[in-house]
């Protein structure tokens, strides 16, 4: 069959909303699941987030593409039958309601499972469903500053900051797609569902290895550090003539072709930078030496000399040029689609690259309620 994805025949009925679970299954729709979005007579929030083009958001647009869109009230019972049925249908069941709120509506694991025992079920929210912590708010903001995520990042000395996207979010939604996979090939080997149970905090948590390691076994314990690296020195951005000159100096190899880079190799026999401890321990006179080096070079020739020096480095890009870049169009990372009012409009991809399978075929995010009978007649053979 042409251009067979692998998802392709597996059902996700979608009933999140903002970011978490609408990243999450437009990951399983890129890879040719049919997801089925459902939504409140009101819509998505994200509908209603600018940017705005026409009165279509972006963010809408760009999470939600290749999915089809149903309208319910699950506060209408008729609607709520609805929907339990086509869960019964479904091979996946994606939400991210506050715990407790989706049993309350008669749409929890249990209820759905014993209908539909194949039924991979999976659940996202702030501090996962059995945390005591759990009725908090589930916003990325929250989930940064609570998960340490927030504390590592920013200056010395400096305020904590949160990460430049809605990481948290997205980390949960990453996740979550993963162990959805994980559960549909488990069920291949036993025929059950799965239970999931996705918190961003966890997640967080999850990305932070180097903090962890620090608090494991480090004489300090983990905290901001800036644009550097907490454990290799020099390893960061570094002030140029005319910007920010980013290197990374991971072994004492690399430190040598530095310092000769720099014209300066008597530093790699300078007891202060012996080794990279040593360096980590020093790096405020290591930086200044470096920056002194730099301060009347442009960014674009100390990059050049240190790649030619055998030294990692690079410039620091605007977002803009990386979108309107050579590598994004190169690896098509950014397609273009059609929507039925906007015309072309940008289309972010999946990042894999999957062998023999065709990028740039993304289907614009649905109207509300655009696929209602579709949907209906397709999973329960009825029209609306």
């Amino acid at each position: 069959m042409k251009d067979l994805r692998p998802l392709s025949g597996v059902r996700v009925l979608d009933l999140t909303r903002v970011l978490s679970g609408p990243y999450c299954t437009a990951l399983l729709a890129d890879l040719g699941a049919e997801v089925v979005k459902i939504e409140a007579p009101q819509g998505d929030e994200y509908r209603h987030i600018g940017p705005f083009r026409a009165g279509e958001s972006a963010l809408f647009q760009l999470v939600n593409r290749n999915k089809l869109g149903m309208i319910f009230d699950l506060k209408h019972a008729a609607d709520l039958a609805t929907v339990r049925r086509l869960a019964r249908a479904a091979d996946v069941f994606v939400e991210n309601f506050r715990p407790g709120v989706a049993a309350r509506l008669g749409l929890g694991h249990e209820d759905l499972a014993s209908a539909n025992p194949r039924l991979i079920y999976a659940s996202i929210s702030g501090f996962g469903q059995t945390s005591a912590q759990k009725d908090l708010p589930a916003f990325d903001l929250v989930a940064q500053a609570l998960s340490g995520f927030m504390a590592m990042t920013g200056e010395p000395g400096g305020a904590p900051t949160k990460a430049g996207d809605a990481i948290g979010d997205l980390a949960a939604g990453l996740f979550c797609s993963w162990a959805i996979l994980a559960a549909l090939y488990e069920r291949e080997r036993t025929g059950v569902g799965r239970r999931i149970d996705v918190g961003m905090v966890d997640a967080l948590i999850a990305l932070m290895p180097t903090a962890v390691a620090q608090w494991m076994f480090g004489a300090t314990p983990p905290q901001r550090s800036g644009n550097r690296h907490p454990l290799s020195t020099p390893f960061g951005a570094f002030r140029a003539h005319d910007g920010y000159v980013v290197i990374c100096v991971l072994n004492g190899a690399q430190f040598v072709r530095l310092a000769e880079c720099m014209g300066r190799p008597e530093l790699a026999v300078d007891a202060d930078f012996a080794t990279d401890a040593l360096r980590t321990l020093n790096e405020t006179r290591l930086k200044a030496l470096i920056e002194t080096w730099l301060a009347p070079l442009k960014v674009a020739t100390a990059v050049q000399m240190l790649l030619q020096a055998g030294v990692p480095a690079s410039p620091i890009e605007e977002p803009e040029a990386v979108f309107d870049g050579a590598h994004v169009a190169e690896r098509s990372l950014l397609s273009q689609t059609r929507h039925p009012t906007l015309g072309a409009i940008a289309a972010m991809e999946q990042p894999v690259h999957f062998d023999g399978l065709t990028r740039a075929a993304q289907r614009a995010a649905p109207g509300l309620g655009e696929h209602q009978r579709a949907v209906l007649q397709r999973w329960l053979g009825e029209s609306r």
